[in-house]
């Protein structure tokens, strides 16, 4: 960063995520420095707070009693009573106690040891079959060919969706988490309202076929053990059922897609880097940490606060809502020392692309698994892998989603 222009204050203390500066998206890390320090605890124009410090948001992340994931009252005026309503507040990530107790609960039934271990086989097949067909190339398109396939075709063998069907998946998803971000067009509104009815028609036909069906399923599937599952006598109404697999194919792709596409990009961009990995296979588990850290696949959660309270010695009023910039709190001086710089052998890497208390990601062992096989055969495999071209960055603001990467071997 210091030979980059810094953020002034004044352009911190005027940020405000409904309107972005034009260099935002290529490099966001300026203005979350600019913020940490000027301004951590910044309120924007619509009265919302936005918070860059490491510490204040492990606070609203792990004291669910103060802060609130519900986003009823944050939706409503976004999205009215539409399909894009329906899905976001019924998601076991937007919902507080004792809802979110219940449903999460029943969820942890697609990540047991038991579930996770009868995926590895499958993961490992993947990643050779996309190196295979790597090697006879001699080239790639990383998100087409290897970042995006692999966890969406894991998430889709844990629900039970056929091979053909799996590009819907994608298509869906996109517009679907598309919703969330600040600012939202007309057409983006329908398109993803049309998606959520879409994705529900289509389940309710997969739930209906496993529950006619039940020793149908693949090892490694779980849609039975959702529909079966109970917790205190209670099971997911067809609602909360249908809402948590979509959540689940969505948001079980969409961390590891970004993470997969950027640990490359990262990992490329310093040979350096790889040659250590090549050396010391043992540095793969701290490197998968490390990318997550260095380039958040997620980079804004939500909260609201339930009473008066206070944060970062900032007064804030009930009912204020604040955004958790995880990318800014990844590279907070205070936590990590050297933030800035790219090293897969940091120890002590408490980031937060996970989150943290109640609301900490049901799937992040899975994408942990992920990173490292597909990151470990990777850069074993291909010594002289190499970028052929930029990454092209996708305008989307609440995910750090690279659209595409081109690599040689």
């Amino acid at each position: 960063m210091d030979d980059k222009i810094a953020v002034t204050e004044a352009e911190a203390e005027s940020f405000d995520l409904a309107n972005l500066p034009s260099d935002y998206i290529a490099d966001p890390y300026r203005y979350f420095a600019a913020l940490r320090g000027y301004d951590p605890v910044h309120r924007m124009a619509d009265g919302s707070y936005l918070l860059t410090r490491y510490d204040d948001l492990s606070t609203a992340y792990r004291d669910s009693k103060v802060w609130s994931s519900d986003k009823k009252v944050d939706f409503k005026p976004k999205f009215g009573d539409s399909p894009l309503y329906e899905h976001h507040t019924t998601s076991v990530v937007f919902s507080d106690p004792p809802d979110h107790t219940r449903i999460r609960a029943l969820f942890q039934a697609a990540f047991t040891r038991k579930a996770l271990a009868a995926l590895e086989p499958r993961i490992h097949e993947l990643v050779d079959h996309y190196l295979d067909e790597l090697a006879d190339r001699g080239e790639m398109e990383v998100v087409s060919d290897f970042s995006f396939k692999l966890p969406v075709e894991i998430v889709s063998v844990m629900l039970g969706v056929p091979t053909e069907d799996r590009i819907l998946i994608r298509d869906w998803a996109l517009v679907i988490l598309g919703g969330l971000e600040p600012v939202l067009s007309p057409e983006a509104f329908d398109a993803g309202n049309k998606a959520v009815d879409d994705f529900k028609a289509y389940l309710r036909g997969l739930v209906a076929h496993r529950k006619a069906h039940p020793t149908d399923g693949r090892s490694g599937e779980i849609l039975t053990a959702l529909i079966e599952a109970e917790e205190d006598g209670q099971k997911l109404t067809e609602l909360e059922l249908l809402h948590q697999c979509i959540f689940m194919l969505n948001a079980g792709h969409e961390t590891s897609t970004n993470m997969i596409s950027h640990g490359v990009h990262e990992m490329l961009s310093r040979p350096e880097e790889v040659a250590r990995l090549r050396a010391e296979p043992a540095l793969i588990n701290s490197a998968v940490e490390e990318i997550l850290r260095y380039q958040a696949p997620i980079q804004i959660n939500n909260r609201r606060a339930k009473t008066a309270t206070e944060l970062g010695g900032v007064a804030l009023p009930e009912g204020a809502q604040v955004h958790l910039m995880i990318g800014a709190a990844n590279r907070d001086p205070a936590q990590f020392p050297d933030p800035d710089r790219f090293d897969i052998s940091r120890r002590n890497n408490r980031h937060l692309s996970f989150g943290l208390g109640i609301h900490v990601c049901a799937g992040n062992a899975l994408a942990r698994i992920e990173g490292v096989i597909a990151f470990g055969k990777l850069f074993e495999r291909f010594p002289g892998l190499h970028l052929t071209g930029p990454a092209k960055l996708s305008e989307r603001v609440r995910f750090r989603e690279i659209w595409e990467l081109p690599v040689a071997v």
